[in-house]
């Protein structure tokens, strides 16, 4: 549904998109991430053909965007950053002209717009001027331009920015419901996000692919992926740390608190592999009295600061 083969956009000397190749299928929902000015709003507005590319192609269902950009473009639908609009235009008068421009006509177009209205929950302020909307109404109005022909390919840059947390869920659950028979490109920063909804997550890096998997591939990268978390008796803590340390599954152990009648350990994995039923097994052979005994998944956010912060706290060099 989409490809990207050696894409590469400069702006003079600034390389902004270095070489992207990837594949979107159907029934895909990728999260697209990166620090700001990794290049994430440039590749999208290259893709839906917004921006021209130095080199390298682009083909969305089948069509080349530099050769068919109109081909292209009837066939996505685009939320772009800031998800602008005309704000002297009421939703009710803003659909409408989108409709109008997408093809629709009478009856038909009705339709049309009121089933978006329904799905972004528009109804209350479909009269009122976008410029005197909420953040969050703003967004939504954007949202219903960019799905309101049913396409097959969606690119969606932070479609939740704005949104409370009632709205975020809604709308992460829109996209989950779509997304059976599109391909669906979502950039955000909201890691939670890509948990919730994409199967796959995208990150670039100075203008670089640097990984690409599902989420729960991504997240066996982290340090903590299966490390166990022990709270027990503060004063067994000194003798439950070395019984553990000695287990040969056992890469290492952190005292994470010791205080108000409670310890906290974290046992961290040798080679990521799961170790609750190890170290539970020594806990009671032992005669530890535990309180609480749970594995870590990971944390996408500290495999995406590992992929994209160097040792030194600044942005990775991959050029």
């Amino acid at each position: 549904m989409i490809k990207l083969q050696n894409l590469v956009k400069r702006f003079g000397p600034l390389n902004a998109v270095n070489s992207i190749s990837m594949a979107v299928g159907r029934g895909e929902v990728v999260g697209f991430l990166g620090p700001n000015g990794a290049g994430k709003s440039t590749t999208m507005k290259i893709i839906t053909g917004f921006l021209p590319a130095t080199s390298g192609t682009v083909e969305v269902c089948g069509f080349d965007v530099g050769e068919k950009p109109v081909e292209v473009q009837k066939r996505l639908g685009y939320l772009p950053e800031g998800a602008p609009a005309y704000g002297d235009m009421t939703p009710a008068s803003f659909l409408d002209f989108v409709a109008q421009v997408r093809g629709y006509r009478g009856a038909e177009k009705q339709v049309c717009i009121e089933q978006i209205v329904e799905k972004t929950s528009l109804k209350s302020v479909l009269d009122q001027s976008i410029e005197t909307l909420s953040k969050g109404f703003k967004r939504r109005v954007g949202l219903a331009q960019a799905m309101l022909h049913d396409p097959p390919v969606l690119i969606m840059d932070e479609p939740t920015d704005g949104l409370d947390p009632n709205q975020k869920h809604h709308v992460r659950n829109l996209i989950r419901e779509m997304a059976a028979d599109k391909a669906v490109i979502v950039s955000t920063h909201i890691l939670e996000e890509v948990e919730a909804v994409c199967t796959r997550a995208v990150i670039i890096s100075e203008g670089r692919l640097v990984a690409d998997g599902t989420p729960e591939q991504l997240i066996g990268r982290s340090s903590i992926h299966n490390a166990v978390r022990i709270e027990l008796e503060p004063a067994e803590l000194d003798l439950a740390k070395p019984a553990i340390e000695a287990l040969d599954e056992v890469g290492g152990v952190d005292i994470l608190s010791r205080a108000d009648g409670r310890a906290s350990l974290r046992v961290v994995s040798k080679d990521g592999q799961p170790i609750t039923v190890a170290v539970g097994a020594l806990m009671r052979e032992k005669g530890f009295n535990i309180t609480e005994i749970y594995t870590e998944k990971g944390a996408l956010d500290e495999v995406f600061r590992q992929i994209t912060i160097g040792e030194d706290g600044t942005e990775v060099n991959r050029g």
